[in-house]
C-alpha cells in the first residue's frame, strides 16, 4: 500500500501516544519467567503480540481484560507445560534474541523461525556465545540467521563472555536467563564500543521489579546469582513510547503547528529514545513537557550539529529528516549498528533521501547531511519494509509531499500511525500498488 502524503499548511490537535514497544515486550517475556503480573495498557503492535504468544508457549497463562479504555493483561507464569518445539517470532528481533538463551532452561530440541526483515538480521554473536557454553545451536549461514535450530545441551552458570558491539538484545536475553540457572553467572561484555546501553538498563529495571538481584560493576561486568525466583510484576503500567512520539513531534517542528501528545511519560523508567528530548533542544526546539504530555508549537528554526546516536539508534531516521531543514551541517555518528536493523538504516536511508535531492554522505558509522534550499516534491520513497523509515518519510511528506511505499509495515510498532497523523491535519490517502 502506498501512502500519499500532502504538504501540511498547519497541524493542530492531540494524539494519545502508543505504549512503549520495548517495555511491552520485556514485561511479557519476563512475566512468563515467574510469579503473577498485571501489565497495564501495553502496546498492541505486531512485535508486542508476538511476545504475548511466546509467553504462552513458555507455559504462562495470559488473559486480557478491559474496563472502559484501560486494558489489562494478567500473566500467571508456569501455569501450563511449555510448548517450544517450533516457534515463529515473525519479525521481532527483540523476542528472538530474548528467547534463544531462555530455551537453555528447557533443554529440548526446538526451531525458532521468523519472517520478513528478520530473515536478514544477524545472530552470530549470540549463537557463538551459546555454543561456547555447551549449547548445540546453529543458524542459517555465516551470520546465523533464522531459522535457528537448538538441539539441546546444558549450561548451569559460570563465566559468560559476549560481544556487546552489535546489539544490546543479546545481553538482555542473557540477563533474563542467568538468574534462572543453577549456579551464579559472571557476564562480561567485550567489543570496542558497547551500543544501546539504555536498552540494557530497561531490562534491568523490569528484572528489579520482579525481585531479581544482580551486581553491576561498570558497563561491562554483571554478577548474577543463580536459582532466583521471579516474583512477577504485580501492577506494571507500560510507559508511552518516546521513539514513536518523535515522528509527530518532528512533523510539528517543521510546520506551523500546535500539537499535544498525551500519555504516560514516566521518566523513572529509562527509555533509549528518551534522548529525543535533549537532542531536539540541542537543535533549538522549544518543548513543553510534563509527566502526562508533550506540547510543541511550530515551526522551529533548527540548528545542525554533531550528534552521537550510539545509545538511541532508532532515532537515526527521524533525525535525518530534521537535518534536511536545519541551518548548517548535521553529522549523526556512532551508528554502524543500525545497518543490522530491519533495513540498512544508513545506506537505504541515504539512497531514498537522494531521490528528493538531499546532499547526504555516508561512512561506516555515520551520516552527514548538508541542508539545501530546495528539494524535489512528491517522490516515491521506499522504506525497505522498515517501519521507522516509513514513518520518517511520512514526516518528510508533510513538508514536501511524498508517496511512501509499504505503509503497512508501520504496524510493527505503531498500528495507528496513519490515523494519528491524519488526526493532527496531515492530509494523506492510500492506494494499492503492485
Amino acid at each position: 500500500m502506498i501512502f500519499i502524503v500532502k504538504p501540511a499548511s498547519a497541524l493542530n490537535g492531540k494524539i494519545q501516544l502508543p505504549a512503549s514497544k520495548s517495555y511491552s515486550i520485556r514485561s511479557f517475556i519476563i512475566a512468563a519467567c515467574g510469579g503473577y503480573s498485571t501489565i497495564m495498557n501495553p502496546s498492541n503492535c505486531e512485535d508486542a503480540r508476538v511476545s504475548i504468544r511466546v509467553a504462552r508457549l513458555l507455559g504462562a497463562q495470559v488473559k486480557r481484560t478491559q474496563k472502559n479504555e484501560a486494558v489489562r493483561w494478567e500473566v500467571v507464569a508456569h501455569k501450563y507445560p511449555p510448548r517450544i518445539s517450533k516457534i515463529n517470532v515473525k519479525e521481532s528481533g527483540t523476542v528472538l534474541r530474548f528467547l534463544l538463551p531462555i530455551l537453555i532452561l528447557h533443554q529440548k530440541k526446538s526451531v525458532i523461525d521468523g519472517e520478513g526483515t528478520l530473515r536478514a538480521r544477524p545472530n552470530v554473536f549470540l549463537t557463538t556465545t551459546l555454543r561456547r557454553l555447551g549449547i548445540d545451536i546453529r543458524g542459517k549461514g555465516k551470520q546465523e540467521r533464522v531459522p535457528i535450530h537448538m538441539n539441546g545441551g546444558s549450561f548451569k552458570g559460570g563465566n559468560i563472555v559476549t560481544d556487546g558491539s552489535l546489539s544490546s538484545q543479546f545481553i538482555s536475553g542473557l540477563l533474563i536467563t542467568c538468574p534462572q540457572l543453577m549456579r551464579d553467572s559472571h557476564l562480561l561484555l567485550k567489543g570496542r564500543k558497547l551500543v544501546s546501553i539504555d536498552y540494557i538498563t530497561m531490562t534491568c529495571q523490569i528484572l528489579n521489579k520482579c525481585g531479581i538481584k544482580f551486581e553491576k560493576r561498570g558497563l561491562r561486568d554483571f554478577r548474577i546469582k543463580g536459582n532466583q525466583r521471579f516474583k512477577g510484576l504485580k501492577k506494571f503500567m507500560v510507559p508511552s513510547d518516546y521513539g514513536l512520539a518523535a515522528f509527530p513531534m518532528a512533523a510539528a517542528i517543521l510546520s506551523k503547528s500546535d500539537v499535544t501528545l498525551t500519555g504516560c511519560l514516566n521518566d523513572e523508567l529509562i527509555q533509549a529514545d528518551g534522548h529525543i528530548i535533549p537532542l531536539l533542544k540541542k537543535m533549538g526546539v522549544n518543548i513543553h513537557k510534563t509527566s502526562k504530555s508533550i506540547r510543541i508549537k511550530g515551526p522551529h528554526a533548527l540548528r545542525g550539529g554533531n550528534f552521537s546516536l550510539k545509545n538511541c539508534p532508532d532515532l537515526v531516521p527521524v533525525m535525518s529528516i530534521l537535518a534536511l531543514f536545519a541551518k548548517g551541517r548535521t553529522r549523526l555518528y556512532d551508528i554502524s549498528h543500525v545497518r543490522s536493523k530491519e533495513s540498512d538504516r544508513i545506506s537505504d536511508l541515504r539512497r531514498e533521501l537522494l531521490k528528493v535531492g538531499a546532499k547526504i554522505s555516508e561512512k561506516k558509522d555515520s551520516l552527514t547531511i548538508e541542508p539545501r534550499s530546495k528539494y524535489k516534491t512528491d517522490c516515491l520513497l521506499d522504506p525497505h519494509k522498515d517501519h521507522r523509515l516509513a514513518m520518517a518519510f511520512c514526516v518528510l511528506g508533510s513538508k514536501l509531499g511524498a508517496r511512501v511505499k509499504d505503509i503497512e509495515c508501520t504496524r510493527k510498532s505503531y498500528p495507528d500511525f496513519v490515523r494519528d497523523f491524519k488526526s493532527i491535519g496531515i492530509l494523506g490517502s492510500q492506494k494499492i500498488h503492485f
